[in-house]
């Protein structure tokens, strides 16, 4: 009876080593996705867009900020001139229109804040879309994202493919026809 169980024992054995065990590869790579972000051309092109809009729509309420400062300080020296009465009704006027100079200065920051978030919203969408499809092509099981938070521990330099993926698309945002513009010089 004992060499029966030994013989079965070593026939499992010879049957179990004969066939291969499939091992697949897991592929894993990794972004540094502020990095990522912050060279990404479209990213630079939608931040220079709205930093543009931000400095024109600034500019014209700063106009308007600094005609208020101007006739607040005349207001100072009038006052005294034209007397109480006079002083209290435009003392009213200017406090009207300085709440309406700030209220100004929220909407347009709140409208500004909108519309860039909705811009980034719909990249950073498509960059995860394109990390994916990517992912797929170069047949990565996993690509990890590293930066504001982190969730790699670890990671050796071999697996990042952030260069990679800013080249890609850069490529692939050069090629919808958007040229790459620099940034007019600062005066």
């Amino acid at each position: 009876m004992k060499k029966v169980l030994v013989i079965i024992a070593l026939s499992i054995s010879v049957i179990a080593c004969d066939k291969k065990a499939e091992v697949k590869e897991v592929k894993t790579a990794y972004v540094d996705t502020s990095k990522l972000m912050s060279e990404y051309t479209e990213a630079k092109d939608l931040e220079a867009k709205y930093k543009a809009q931000a400095e024109e729509k600034g500019r014209l309420l700063e106009a308007e900020i600094n005609r208020f400062k101007q006739e607040a300080s005349n207001f100072q020296a009038q006052a005294q001139a034209n007397g109480q009465a006079w002083a209290q009704q435009k003392g009213a006027e200017l406090q009207k229109r300085e709440q309406q100079l700030g209220y100004a200065q929220q909407q347009l920051s709140q409208q500004l804040q909108q519309e860039s978030g909705k811009e980034m919203d719909s990249l950073v969408s498509g960059v995860k879309k394109f990390i994916k499809a990517y992912g797929k092509e170069k047949g990565y099981s996993y690509i990890f994202g590293t930066g504001d938070v982190a969730s790699v521990l670890y990671a050796e330099d071999k697996y990042d493919i952030t260069e990679d993926l800013i080249k890609a698309l850069n490529e692939k945002y050069k090629a919808t026809g958007v040229k790459e513009e620099k940034a007019p010089a600062k005066k």
